[in-house]
């Protein structure tokens, strides 16, 4: 007779452990969306900056089409990219919108004079391109040198925001 109010109890703690199982695989599924999600908007970023970069390069090869901010007389590298109004002002060559991000890439050319190398045209290319937020940014680099019929690309990607 003992037996008969031990089941309820049993089914009771089995029951709050399937419930406590499936809450735990909904909020690991959700994890896993967001992450997707991210990375989705990342890779969308990076594509956007990349053509952004290709295009400046193309431009500052060929002499066309491109605004860019003259150097300083110092010949440290660059640092007008690194100013949010530089890309935000008229300064950044705004591109073709890139599908699915929230706003077209951009692209600032820099003047870089290189002291070892008086003939030589240097730019600091800086391309940023947006996912689908505001905050999923990617920020790209290229160095540029064009000497006479040698171009020299040295590209390195910039890890955080420069503001």
């Amino acid at each position: 007779m003992q037996e008969r109010g031990t089941v309820l109890p049993i089914v009771l703690l089995i029951s709050a452990m399937l419930l406590a199982t499936s809450a735990a695989w909904f909020e690991a599924s959700l994890a896993a969306a967001r992450s997707a999600v991210n990375v989705r908007d990342y890779l969308q970023a990076f594509h956007a900056a990349d053509s952004a970069l290709t295009l400046c390069a193309r431009s500052a090869v060929a002499s066309t089409g491109l605004g860019v901010i003259a150097s300083q007389p110092a010949a440290h590298e660059p640092a007008q990219w690194k100013v949010e109004a530089t890309f935000e002002g008229a300064a950044a060559t705004p591109l073709a919108q890139w599908p699915g991000s929230l706003r077209a890439p951009q692209c600032v050319a820099e003047e870089w004079r290189l002291p070892g190398r008086p003939d030589a045209r240097a730019y600091l290319l800086t391309a940023r391109g947006f996912g689908n937020k505001r905050e999923s940014q990617v920020w790209l680099q290229m160095q540029l040198v064009i000497d006479g019929d040698r171009i020299e690309r040295h590209w390195r990607r910039v890890a955080a925001r420069p503001f």
